[in-house]
């Protein structure tokens, strides 16, 4: 048995972890090898690769970002990458391909699977600090970004305090708010925004002024990045877009920090929490389910289950199809929102 693994889109704490439990399953469950893809799809694209062992494991289940690399070619992108991608496999006599990624990279995978006649061995590993894909109830790196972004905004409670200010945190949320929202939640956040659910800039001018007559001179903003105005109640910028078609999204908590100042009077200042929420050592929760899904991941492998994709689904590790799990992004769901409103100004 011969499994390939690759790392594919953004960074996320955890990858390192769903490694090393594929690769201990693979060596010492079944007696096989593991090849490491160096950069994603670049890799096998490209044959750059690495023998992952045991051995060569020890010491980074603790580490943040990816030990293979990774980026955003695919081989639809690439002049001739399916063909070399699909040399690179059969050189390397991969039985099959464990790929780790989120929405972008597993609908790659799956239209690869897909080809015809005969298409890619392909596995699924669901990765993304956004939380954003269906079929599994968690994805690892999710809940170390919610504890940093938790963080941030405890300890930007205590400023806010000392000088009567309010404070807007921008945190990642492309098109999903599932960070803003558990975030906003934990940290006590005053308001909360995210692309699910439009936001009227008066409406969140007049639920601070509300807050301030009470005597409540600190309030915390919690806004995700893809969060987006009523239309017609505020003009933003169109975002831009870089080389592989992905908005390049952030400033949206500015746009928030300064109409509140300007409509408000109150002394308003804004923190952008960007990457440092997917850098660092992941949480003792995601390295549990990263482990878990790296082992699932290699029994899905053993068992030929291509197109599949491990998933958290009632508190066990199952498997799903990654065309079911990639049809649709997993939006905030409508009791947890209940929730967060509850608590509002």
């Amino acid at each position: 048995m011969r499994v390939g693994v690759m790392t594919g889109g953004g960074d996320c704490p955890g990858l390192n972890a769903v490694i090393r439990g594929l690769v201990r399953k693979v060596e010492r469950g079944y007696g096989g090898e593991v090849v490491g893809f160096l950069d994603g799809w670049r890799g096998v694209i490209e044959d750059d690769t690495v023998a992952l062992t045991i051995d060569s494991c020890r010491g980074i289940l603790p580490r943040g970002g990816t030990i293979l690399g990774t980026s955003r070619t695919t081989p639809h992108r690439t002049e001739g990458g399916i063909a070399a991608a699909r040399d690179t496999l059969a050189r390397h006599g991969v039985d099959g391909l464990v790929v780790i990624g989120g929405e972008g990279t597993l609908s790659s995978a799956l239209d690869l699977y897909r080809l015809d006649p005969v298409g890619f061995p392909v596995v699924g590993v669901p990765k993304t600090i956004d939380n954003d894909i269906s079929c599994t109830e968690m994805t690892f790196g999710f809940q170390t970004a919610v504890e940093i972004a938790t963080d941030a905004i405890d300890r930007l409670h205590t400023t806010a305090e000392s000088h009567d200010r309010v404070m807007v945190v921008e945190v990642m949320g492309r098109h999903v708010g599932h960070i803003a929202t558990w975030a906003g939640i934990a940290g006590g956040a005053t308001m909360t925004l995210v692309p699910e659910h439009p936001f009227d800039i008066d409406a969140v001018c007049e639920a601070l002024r509300r807050r301030h007559e009470r005597g409540k001179w600190a309030s915390i903003v919690v806004v995700a990045e893809g969060a987006v105005p009523v239309p017609g109640t505020l003009q933003i910028p169109e975002p831009t877009r870089d080389e592989f078609g992905h908005m390049r999204l952030g400033g949206i908590g500015s746009i928030v920090a300064q109409e509140i100042e300007a409509r408000t009077g109150f002394e308003t200042r804004v923190t952008v929490l960007g990457h440092v929420q997917r850098g660092g050592t992941p949480s003792a929760y995601d390295r549990v389910i990263a482990t878990w899904f790296g082992v699932a991941a290699a029994e899905l492998a053993h068992d030929g289950a291509f197109g599949q994709m491990v998933a958290l689904q009632n508190g066990e590790v199952g498997r799903v199809a990654i065309a079911d799990a990639v049809a649709e992004l997993k939006t905030v769901g409508p009791r947890l929102w209940s929730v967060a409103s509850e608590f509002f100004a």
